[in-house]
Order: C-alpha cells, then sequence, then structure tokens
C-alpha cells in the first residue's frame, strides 16, 4: 500500500509533456481541475476520459503505474459512492435497503463522482510525474511573482511546497522499511480489525517523525553551507522560456476549456442529455 502512492513522484522520460513548460503544465492543471466541476454530464466525462488518456499516451508515462497511485486513495473513492448512493433522493427508486433508499439519480451521480475524483488524481499525478521538482518551484515562484508587490513571499512559498512534494515519497521509503524492520521483529500489521490495524500503526510513528526531523535538520544545513538565502541575489542556470509547441498546447487548451463549457451550456439547453 505504501509503494502505491505516487503523488510527489518523477518519472523520467522523453516525452512532450515532460519538454512543455512547467509554468504552461501548472496552468493548465489548475484548469483542468476547475474545469471537471463545469462536467455534468457523461458525454462531458467522456471527452475529458479521451483527452486525458492522449495526455497519458504523450507523457509516455505507463498506465499502469498511474493507476497504482489509486488504490491508496480507493477507501476514498467507496465513501464517495456510498454516501451520493445511499444519500441522494430522487424519483425512480431502485432499490430499498432498511431507512436507505437507491435511486436512479444516485447511481449516475455516485458514478459522475467517482469519475471526477479519479481524473482530479490522474491530473495532477500527471503535474509531478513530468516535472522535476526544481522545474515545480521556478513555476510557482514565477506565478507568485506578482504578488511580491504585497509583500507575499513567493520564493520562501514555492520552496516550501516543492520541498513537501519531494518529501512524500522520501517519507513514504522510510515508512516502509520501518515496517518491514518491525514485521521481521514480528509486529504484526495486517491482522485484526480497523482499529487493531491503526494501534498496529502507533509504533511506527515514533521512528518515523524521528527521521523526518532528522532529514529536515540535515537539510536546513545543506542548504545553509552552500549559502542559501531565499530569494535574495538568486540567479537560475536555466531560464524559462516558451516555445512554439508551448503555444500549440496553450491553443489547445483553449479549444479544451471552450468545449467543456459549450457542452454545459448544450446540457441546460437540452436537458434529456445525460
Amino acid at each position: 500500500m505504501i509503494r502505491d502512492i505516487t503523488i510527489g513522484q518523477y518519472y523520467p522520460a522523453e516525452s512532450p509533456i515532460h519538454r512543455m513548460d512547467a509554468r504552461l503544465k501548472l496552468t493548465i492543471t489548475f484548469i483542468f481541475i476547475v474545469t471537471l466541476f463545469f462536467v455534468n454530464t457523461f458525454i462531458g466525462y467522456l471527452f475529458v476520459i479521451a483527452s486525458m488518456g492522449l495526455v497519458i499516451k504523450a507523457s509516455k508515462v505507463p498506465l499502469k503505474f498511474m493507476l497504482k497511485g489509486l488504490k491508496s486513495i480507493m477507501i476514498i473513492i467507496l465513501f464517495t459512492a456510498f454516501i451520493n448512493l445511499f444519500m441522494t433522493r430522487g424519483e425512480t427508486v431502485l432499490m430499498k435497503v432498511g431507512i436507505f433508499s437507491i435511486t436512479m439519480e444516485g447511481v449516475l451521480l455516485a458514478i459522475k463522482m467517482c469519475v471526477r475524483l479519479v481524473l482530479l488524481i490522474i491530473g495532477s499525478s500527471i503535474l509531478t510525474l513530468t516535472t522535476t521538482p526544481i522545474q515545480l518551484t521556478d513555476a510557482i515562484e514565477y506565478i507568485l511573482k506578482p504578488f511580491k508587490k504585497i509583500g507575499v513571499p513567493a520564493h520562501e512559498i514555492a520552496m516550501m511546497m516543492t520541498i513537501a512534494l519531494r518529501f512524500i515519497p522520501t517519507l513514504l521509503d522510510e515508512t516502509d522499511k520501518i515496517m518491514k524492520a518491525q514485521q521481521a521483529r514480528g509486529a504484526d500489521f495486517d491482522t485484526g480489525n480497523l482499529i487493531q490495524k491503526a494501534k498496529a500503526l502507533i509504533p511506527i510513528l515514533v521512528p518515523l517523525f524521528i527521521s523526518a526531523f532528522r532529514r529536515a535538520e540535515e537539510l536546513a544545513m545543506a542548504m545553509e553551507a552552500r549559502c542559501y538565502h531565499g530569494d535574495e541575489h538568486r540567479t537560475r542556470m536555466n531560464m524559462m522560456k516558451m516555445k512554439g509547441s508551448d503555444y500549440r498546447a496553450a491553443g489547445i487548451l483553449v479549444v479544451y476549456a471552450v468545449v467543456i463549457v459549450g457542452l454545459r451550456f448544450v446540457a441546460k439547453a437540452v436537458p434529456f442529455i445525460i
């Protein structure tokens, strides 16, 4: 389960998505997340899934690797489906379970919400899988640069966000090592009910927190030894510059957003479209 979490990992490959400007990828991801909440028909979701499939194919990241990250949030997906399935009222009742009733409207809403959640996770994963931490830091800092005029520490915020993303796979590997070491000493994390499994994980937290604080201290000492002082007189080896392919990708993004908004208005004008 620990190794199934792919958030924060970088998958090296030679692809158009990897070579794309990090600022554009960050903008595309934000717009993609926003447009997901505009989609309310199955036709719209099919269009989003088809678009996502083309992006995944262009990124050259194996689909199995991306789907592996969904295992860690499967409980959240099932819980979302359960809530929408049993708590949504509708006119067409399909089944009645005690005080709860399953309606056609609830089934459709549960499917839509689960698909939206899966697309949200995969879309966010593509950003981190195809962008190095340094590129992501520069992109976040560049986008937050206008807020410097009102005193927002853009560089520090970008650095903290990137370090947090970068440390996710590191802490996951550390957790996996601690669990294997304790299993070798007789610890059992697989048997028992949910409460017993949660209690069995408590001994992992202490060495994990100690390891996290130790790594944070080592990182701080390494940055201080290299005379790091934030954004003060800082220069970059590689300057970010938009290329022709980036402008074409931006044009495709505009077309995608227009289609999503158009499908929203069409669904309002033609109510029978699912």
